[in-house]
């Protein structure tokens, strides 16, 4: 009957204007919560009537969706690790309770955003209880290659704040510069010494000695130097010897011409090094290249260390963390030194929406959002990780009470078609009278 599929109609009305404000709540509530994503309510109309004869009244049903790949503002803060993906991108993350329970690998959820400091353990935590998890690096601070499509590899960023920590020297620059005069005739072969730190195994410093020996000839200029490098970890030990011819040439007078090994590693003429084995072990030395002007020169009258560089850092404290644009994170030290010890990809999939939602504005990848892939942070089609930061609720108040005030009056309006429909009926009723 059409006026009985009037009365559904406005109970259909009552029931979709009621999930919508449901959802405008949910909403409102939220403006302030970070890293919220908006519920929209949807309405589609039913249609049952048949084609021609009497009309009957379908009525609405309403369907909702979270807008998870809405981006709300960003918020800056002072705490360093307080994340927000700047673009597309979410950051993986793990109930702390899942972790705690050691029954096996933890479930991998997706956020936006999230505070995280460390706790009495050493995880980085939210206030939630989310873990932020990441890749590990290897001890000298490169990331391996862990599976994309898979959270298999990611582990829970544990930070030991206290840790001692120190890295080996393996490698150093020589940019000196050799007097040119002392290989002169009648020059008095004064030798010149320059002494380089370097890291041991355990952190300790030690010292390399080189010393640049001038041979002078009876006649003219030799431009010849013998080099000879002792350890201080093996006193009396010579490591090295090698003797230096200089090019006196127009286009390329000064840089090194020739490398002639007495004792050590041999010279690598394709990399300007050799290699001396101190007590902890190899150590490439660097020269620079034949008609280079970056390594060993002999010009003037002075003996100048140029620039001396080398790796390796000695034992120190680790004092705090920071996560950069890349998802690197790295641990400070208190020697100044800056080592990465995570790397936290940023998740994508090619349909966000379909994710199941969580508490805690965290998501769980769904058939309906797609396989997903771990993406480095800045690569591919995500954005970056902004540290020192916190996104805001993508909810719009004003929009929000604008949508209730018309929900009201929807719902007011199905009121009275359920009230008219009674008033009908009444009517109906009386007709028997």
């Amino acid at each position: 009957m059409t006026i009985s599929s009037s009365l559904n109609a406005g109970v259909s009305g009552l029931a979709a204007n009621a999930t919508r404000l449901a959802a405008i709540s949910d909403n409102i509530t939220n403006s302030s919560t970070f890293g919220y994503k908006r519920v929209e309510t949807d309405f589609h109309s039913m249609v049952i009537s048949p084609e021609g004869g009497t009309y009957s009244a379908g009525g609405v049903r309403s369907t909702t969706q979270r807008l998870i790949d809405e981006r709300g503002a960003l918020l800056s803060t002072s705490n360093p690790t307080d994340l927000a993906v700047r673009g597309r991108g979410m950051l993986p993350v793990a109930q702390i309770s899942d972790i705690l329970s050691g029954n096996g690998e933890a479930q991998m959820n997706l956020s936006t955003t999230g505070s995280f400091r460390t706790d009495e353990d050493g995880y980085l935590k939210s206030e939630a209880g989310q873990v932020l998890l990441g890749w590990p690096a290897l001890a000298d601070g490169t990331i391996p290659t862990y599976p994309r499509d898979t959270s298999d590899g990611l582990e829970p960023v544990r930070i030991n704040v206290n840790e001692f920590s120190g890295e080996p020297t393996t490698r150093i620059d020589l940019g000196v510069n050799l007097p040119a005069v002392q290989t002169e005739e009648g020059a008095e072969g004064k030798t010149s010494e320059l002494s380089v730190e370097y890291y041991d195994n355990l952190g300790t410093a030690e010292n390399l000695t080189i010393e640049f020996t001038p041979t002078v000839p009876a006649a003219g200029s030799s431009n010849e130097w013998t080099m000879t490098i002792t350890d201080s970890a093996s006193p009396g030990v010579t490591i090295g010897e090698y003797t230096l011819e200089f090019d006196d040439g127009r286009s390329s007078g000064g840089t090194l011409q020739s490398v002639t090994t007495v004792t050590g590693g041999a010279y690598d003429p394709a990399t300007g090094a050799m290699i001396v084995d101190v007590a902890g072990g190899p150590v490439e030395l660097d020269i620079g290249l034949f008609g280079a002007a970056d390594g060993l020169t002999q010009l003037s009258d002075t003996f100048a260390p140029v620039s001396i560089s080398k790796d390796g850092f000695p034992v120190g404290n680790m004092t705090s963390v920071e996560v950069d644009a890349n998802g690197m994170v790295n641990a400070l030290f208190d020697t100044g030194i800056t080592r990465t010890i995570y790397q936290v990809p940023l998740v994508d999939m090619p349909n966000p929406n379909g994710m199941v939602a969580l508490d805690e504005q965290t998501y769980r990848p769904s058939p309906e959002s797609g396989p997903y892939f771990l993406w480095d942070a800045g690569d591919g089609p995500t954005g970056d990780i902004a540290s020192f930061a916190r996104e805001e609720s993508t909810t719009d108040v004003a929009g929000e009470l604008t949508s209730m005030i018309e929900t009201q009056r929807a719902y007011s309006s199905n009121a009275k078609v359920i009230q008219t429909v009674d008033e009908m009926l009444q009517e109906t009723t009386n007709i028997k009278r």
